[in-house]
């Protein structure tokens, strides 16, 4: 059963930082791309980071660009978003997704999802 578990969330000030993990389990996915997700209440589901499998190519929605980090451990089986610089609006459930190809993000694989929440 192929199983994506993401920690990392909580709560935090505006201007400050978290760091969030997504570690796989069921298979490797070794060759398949991951990337995050978010969804804040109201607001339906966006991209904000992906990585691929070699992790030589990443890409950022422009409004986290220059503030957060992706980065993965393909031997972990485990990626990670590095947010720092915190604003109130990136408020939101972060949800970690692996795909075949970092062109398909948001199909495949989803997590549970984890709980951002920065206070302004």
């Amino acid at each position: 059963q192929v199983q994506l578990v993401e920690s990392g969330g909580g709560l935090v000030q505006a201007g400050g930082s978290l760091r969030l993990s997504c570690a796989a389990s069921g298979r490797s996915f070794s060759t398949y791309a991951m990337g995050w997700f978010r969804q804040a209440p109201g607001k339906e589901r966006e991209f904000v980071a992906a990585i691929t499998w070699s992790g030589h190519t990443t890409r950022y929605a422009d409004s986290v660009k220059g503030r957060f980090t992706i980065s993965r451990d393909t031997a972990k089986n485990t990626a990670y978003l590095q947010m720092n610089s915190l604003k109130p609006e990136d408020t939101a459930v972060y949800y970690c997704n692996t795909s075949p190809s970092i062109g398909a993000m948001g199909q495949g694989y989803w997590g549970q999802g984890t709980q951002v929440t920065v206070s302004s």
